[in-house]
């Protein structure tokens, strides 16, 4: 069986082509990845603190790569039996009734939004930035609280203050997926996990639904919000023009999916309680399956509902993981040192990016002692969420001495992003427990560089998984084959997806880290009035 399944990412999107073998086929069941393809689209980062991207881009990006797996393999092509998606998440889609977007997708990164938090997020008492009776009445409904300033309702409230006449033409409200499903199917739905992170939907109803409590205390409209479905569900079948547009055939079955955060997951083969992934792409995170729905205010981590009923992911996100490294390509590398002896075929894919980075970076980090002789690089350069929330905090270089070079930059931006990780997971451990190992998945799990030092950071075993960037996109596929009742449940997907390689601690570099990871964790105290006087946004 073929399953289509489209990872719509923040700079690109991966058009993947599945094929799911079922427990009667020799061999057993299994999933393997047939074929891929990648289109890039732009990221607009605007001077009011706005992240944007055009809808029209990313459908433009999935017919171009799909029609390139259907000109490659037609035959499995003509064999799909179902599609789905892996996207991020947190963005804030407008549509028209024709599933058109009135304006750009507002990104997960977007921030302009503070003011409007600030408006209507209550007064009086305030704990982390939120007035106590809000926060009081969202935890009651929704079990969190939409405290940054870049939690998608706060977005959706920007719109109707200061864009009164787009506001006007709004149908529905969607997330990223959502919407291209709505253009695949004429179907406006958004998934559980999903409609979870707009920080409205109801917990205490039997069927998911919005609360209309709080939608009227803020002002959002009830009708521009749609049906909350499953993952695994099956919203309609492909119509006929955007079959065209793709180059597949109508009626094939859609399937709504889920964003990155829940389905990535479910690709590394974490899906009990207490299994850790870290993830590593364009953002990055830690996150631990739970059945518990637990909110740390003071940290802005919180459970957040996957794909599987009844268990939550516990997640804290760095949004500039692999913007660090691409950074680092952009400012450091592409230079005298020549780390990208092999440039031009850097980069159709991020995949093939991801590797040529790392291939060619981590001679040069290998080469460079552990703790980067004593230079710190702080991974925030878009702002920060947790374990802290600000806008205003930046990237920086902290402890460079005439002994300095650009590889220890380097090496520092690494082990950098690492120690955000290791933060997280410490804050995580404060209200549950893990395993006694993570999964290490994303772009980043493609150096065996960078997992050794992550395992070194975080003192504990790291796993990675045979295509660690593509387990979004398996996620997906697996979501299509629990809706066509082909596996049974998404907890298979541990019995599917196997580690390939682990990597043990080194004492020698543990002792090194410890000492800058506790610097570490004191310079966005030691700095936050400074980052606010020089980053004012609001």
């Amino acid at each position: 069986m073929m399953i289509l399944t489209y990872d719509i990412g923040t700079t690109g999107v991966k058009t993947c082509l599945f094929r799911l073998n079922e427990p009667d086929s020799p061999g057993g069941a299994s999933v393997s990845l047939e074929d891929a393809s990648f289109a890039g689209y732009a990221l607009s980062v605007l001077p009011n603190g706005g992240v944007e991207q055009n809808p029209r881009e990313w459908w433009e990006a999935m017919c171009k790569t799909t029609r390139q797996l259907a000109d490659r393999r037609p035959e499995a092509c003509a064999q799909i039996a179902g599609i789905s998606f892996c996207a991020q998440a947190q963005s804030v889609v407008l549509l028209d009734e024709a599933a058109r977007a009135v304006r750009p997708s507002m990104s997960y990164m977007d921030q302009r939004s503070g003011g409007v938090r600030q408006a209507h997020s209550g007064g009086g008492p305030k704990i982390a930035g939120v007035g106590l009776a809000f926060l009081l009445q969202s935890l009651y409904h929704t079990g969190v609280v939409a405290g940054s300033d870049k939690d998608p309702v706060w977005k959706y409230l920007w719109v109707k203050e200061n864009e009164p006449e787009i506001y006007a033409k709004t149908h529905k409200w969607l997330d990223v997926k959502d919407a291209l499903v709505a253009r695949m199917t004429g179907k406006f739905t958004m998934s559980q996990d999903s409609a979870f992170a707009t920080l409205l939907m109801d917990k205490n109803t039997k069927t998911p639904k919005f609360s209309m409590t709080l939608m009227k205390r803020l002002g959002i409209l009830p009708e521009h919000m749609p049906e909350i479905v499953a993952s695994t569900a099956k919203v309609g079948t492909l119509l006929e023009e955007p079959a065209a547009d793709l180059g597949l055939c109508q009626g094939i079955p859609v399937f709504s999916g889920g964003s990155d955060a829940a389905l990535i997951g479910v690709g590394a083969g974490c899906v009990r309680p207490e299994m850790t992934h870290v993830y590593m792409g364009t953002s990055g995170w830690v996150s631990t399956v739970t059945d518990q729905n637990i909110v740390d205010t003071d940290a802005m981590i919180a459970s957040v509902v996957g794909v599987q009923p009844g268990l939550y992911n516990y997640f804290a996100e760095l949004e500039t993981a692999g913007k660090c490294l691409e950074w680092v390509r952009d400012h450091l590398a592409l230079d005298e040192i020549n780390i990208y002896l092999d440039k031009h075929h850097v980069a159709d894919d991020p995949s093939s990016e991801y590797k040529s980075l790392y291939d060619y970076m981590s001679k040069v980090i290998s080469e460079t002692p552990a703790g980067s002789g004593g230079v710190i690089f702080t991974p925030w350069l878009h702002g920060n969420r947790c374990p802290f929330e600000d806008a205003h905090a930046r990237g920086m270089f902290f402890n460079i001495g005439l002994g300095t070079g650009k590889t220890e930059l380097i090496r520092a931006v690494v082990e950098g992003v690492c120690y955000h990780m290791r933060w997280f997971l410490e804050t995580i451990k404060k209200r549950l427990k893990t395993g006694d190992r993570v999964r290490f998945v994303g772009g980043g799990a493609l150096s065996p560089v960078t997992a050794g030092i992550l395992a070194d950071v975080l003192g504990v075993p790291v796993e990675t998984v045979p295509e660690p960037q593509n387990v979004g996109a398996v996620g997906a596929a697996l979501a299509v084959a629990v809706g066509l009742g082909r596996i049974a449940d998404l907890k298979d997907a541990e019995a599917l997806i196997k580690p390939d390689r682990e990597y043990l601690p080194n004492p020698e570099s543990r002792a090194v880290h410890e000492k800058n990871y506790a610097a570490f964790t004191r310079l966005y105290a030691a700095n936050k009035k400074i980052f606010r006087h020089l980053n004012q946004i609001y």
